[in-house]
């Protein structure tokens, strides 16, 4: 199956290091964000099996104190001009 999000992998180790489970991340998103999604949906973000919208790597990245650079790319940030 291919992958539908790159920072999937990402968003799971954030996560872990703020020792936060998938249930604590949803209510999250809800209380400080407003943004509605159950447990399963972060599991399949966590899998690349969902895609993420703008704004909730925007959430998601405020939540789990990591920049959505790093969310996006890893320590591979890409080259500017």
């Amino acid at each position: 199956m291919k992958k539908a999000n790159v920072c999937g992998k990402r968003i799971k180790l954030a996560r872990v290091n703020q020792d936060m489970d998938q249930v604590e991340l949803a209510a999250a998103l809800s209380v400080d964000h407003g943004i509605e999604m159950a447990q399963t949906s972060i599991s399949e973000i966590e899998r690349g099996e969902r895609g993420v919208r703008d704004f909730e790597l925007i959430a998601f990245s405020q939540i789990l104190e990591v920049s959505t650079e790093w969310l996006l790319h890893g320590d591979k940030l890409p080259k500017t001009k």
